[in-house]
């Protein structure tokens, strides 16, 4: 008799492995090269940093390919004819987001402009965005604002030499701290960090602490979304954190409205300085589509998305030119060529940089600020590559492993500024686009690229940069959706002699 049960067992267990693969056949879906397990999917294979295990997995089994991450199908696309095809014929189909518990929490119940839905919400909130708070007019605005905070960021590291002309510097801790208060002055007309104590204390406080919690939790995995009886049996912890987060940035945001909205009708007619001031003059003509809940939304998008990923660029960017001191050499000299020594690098004098456009675009090619995108999710079905992908699948495109590529990159793993001056077109084929493309493109891009080239550039035209030892800079990747360095970088720096007067005198 257990003979006969183990003679039965084999050729039902060999059919239940193989039906997949028949099924996939027969219904044209892409092709799925691993066992995918009861209740878990593929998410035993998943392992960090988790866009170079899945450049690993294209790599060996193909460009598209249907995984299962616990409950979910996920279409992972790794060349740039598949995130063309997605991109621009099927751009509708996968313009929506998965539903995942960050966007629950912390997008308003999936009605942010990050995490909600395609359709007329959407639309509108990514119309204010674009015309009313990323605007080239609005930018512009805004430029005494980044002028001030690269200025005291110089300032700030002047001050730190010691007495042999030195300062080491914690560079991600200055970059954080200067670009948080440019997005806070930008949102709100307010400053956070500083060494000056005076202000209200209590209130520093309160937004330090949010900072921290949000960038921790933006970062942490969430198991949950891909196997919701974890939820149901209260295993997953995250859930409470999240809430608990929410309550606090929506109490300190709506706490900025109410001030701004207090100052407004005391100063009629004066000249709207911050984006809380633009919107609540909007939704005097339009209260229901100007809540204060989408300003609190508009806020914390810019504060979250607006931060962390160019704090990440301008680390890796130093990281690398502190590895490849030529480079920064260079860059040194363009800029001394082009501006000199009697004034500080502007806004206006970026375009005029190519080498050194070329060491921003390089950097987002190897370290792209979200590896793998910000995932989308297929309304309805469409096909990829003449594969079937149903509706409700959510897209991982590896960006990571498209701009990485040999096939597509001259030596892809070297540091490379020079590839792209007088490049023609490399953005159209797909094979460069750290901020996405189609609808759900990144609208912050234009000020990403404004503040990461101030900052930047100015702290190469100030300062001579070396490392801490003469060991090179470890350029490991640590987990996380915007690709931080594993180890912080600590760099050494001290002011050039030929710009000390201006230093001085700012």
């Amino acid at each position: 008799m257990e003979f006969f049960y183990m003679f039965l067992f084999f050729p039902l267990a060999l059919l239940y492995l193989l039906s997949p693969f028949f099924f996939r056949k027969f219904q044209k879906l892409p092709p799925t090269p691993f066992i995918s397990l009861p209740i878990i999917g593929h998410l035993y294979l998943l392992k960090k940093p988790l866009h170079r295990t899945l450049a690993k997995i294209s790599t060996k089994h193909g460009p598209i390919l249907l995984l299962h991450f616990g409950s979910r199908p996920v279409l992972l696309v790794s060349s740039p004819s598949a995130a063309e095809e997605c991109f621009t014929t099927n751009d509708i189909a996968f313009a929506n987001r998965p539903r995942l518990l960050a966007g629950k929490h912390l997008g308003y119940n999936y009605t942010s402009l990050v995490w909600a839905s395609y359709g007329a919400h959407w639309r509108n909130l990514r119309r204010i965005a674009s015309l009313e708070i990323l605007s080239s007019h609005r930018i512009q605005t805004f430029a005494d604002i980044r002028r001030n905070e690269v200025r005291l960021l110089v300032k700030r590291l002047q001050r730190g030499t010691s007495e042999d002309g030195h300062n080491i510097v914690d560079m991600k801790s200055a970059f954080f701290e200067t670009m948080l208060n440019v997005m806070m002055r930008m949102i709100s007309g307010k400053r956070y960090y500083d060494n000056d104590q005076s202000g209200n204390l209590e209130e520093r406080r309160r937004f330090k602490e949010i900072v921290t919690e949000t960038f921790q939790l933006s970062g942490a995995t969430n198991a949950g979304d891909f196997l919701p009886v974890l939820r149901w049996i209260g295993v997953d912890k995250l859930e409470k954190k999240l809430k608990t987060l929410k309550e606090k940035r929506d109490s300190f945001m709506q706490d900025l409205i109410d001030e701004h909205r207090k100052s407004i009708r005391g100063c009629e007619g004066q000249r709207i300085q911050t984006l809380i001031d633009v919107l609540l003059s909007l939704q005097e003509t339009d209260p229901e589509c100007y809540t204060d809940e989408v300003i609190r939304g508009m806020m914390q998008v810019m504060l979250s998305a607006g931060t962390d990923t160019s704090v990440a660029t301008m680390e890796w960017a130093m990281s690398l030119l502190l590895n490849n001191p030529e480079a920064l050499f260079q860059a040194q000299n363009e800029i001394d060529d082009r501006i000199g020594y009697s004034r500080l690098v502007d806004d206006s004098d970026l375009p005029h940089l190519p080498y050194f456009h070329g060491i921003i675009n390089e950097t987002l090619r190897m370290y792209p600020p979200a590896p793998m995108l910000v995932p989308h999710e297929s309304s309805s079905e469409c096909m990829v590559g003449g594969y079937r992908v149903p509706g409700g699948t959510m897209l991982l495109l590896n960006l990571w492993a498209i701009q990485n590529d040999p096939e597509l990159w001259d030596e892809p793993e070297t540091f490379k500024p020079e590839r792209f001056i007088n490049l023609e077109g490399q953005r159209d084929g797909f094979v460069l686009m750290p901020f996405g493309y189609g609808r759900r493109r990144c609208p912050g891009e234009n000020l990403a690229m404004h503040v990461v080239g101030l900052a930047l550039a100015s702290l190469i035209q100030c300062f001579e940069w070396t490392r801490v030892d003469p060991r090179m800079v470890d350029m490991s990747e640590g987990p996380g959706l915007t690709m931080p360095k594993a180890h912080l970088l600590v760099a050494k720096c001290k002011p050039r002699t030929k710009m000390e007067k201006l230093i001085a005198l700012l």
